[in-house]
């Protein structure tokens, strides 16, 4: 029997609020810890410090949340703006509440 496994597509802003970084994860707090701690130095994330989770939705199933990612992706700067302002107006870091699950 094949398992499917669940996933999170998440978007990450630094201090600025000046660049928006989506992707996709099936371990959200851990994926978020190591955006905190810069332990890939040589990452997008690092390098423009985008270490602030300001949005992130689950899936039962990875593939929805690869799918998910990707199409965030394809869309402008404002719709993100758009999809984190309905989910967290005053841009809050959202790790503070997910790191308590």
């Amino acid at each position: 029997m094949v398992f499917q496994r669940g996933g999170c597509v998440y978007i990450t802003t630094n201090l600025t609020h000046s660049v928006l970084y989506t992707s996709v994860t099936s371990d959200i707090i851990g994926r978020i810890w190591e955006h905190k701690n810069k332990t890939h130095p040589n990452s997008f994330t690092a390098k423009y410090n985008c270490d602030i989770l300001v949005y992130y939705q689950f899936y039962p199933h990875i593939e929805e949340a690869i799918a998910a990612e990707k199409s965030i992706k394809a869309t402008n700067r404002n719709k993100k703006i758009k999809l984190i302002n309905e989910l967290n107006p005053e841009w809050n870091d959202l790790y503070d509440v997910i790191k308590e699950w």
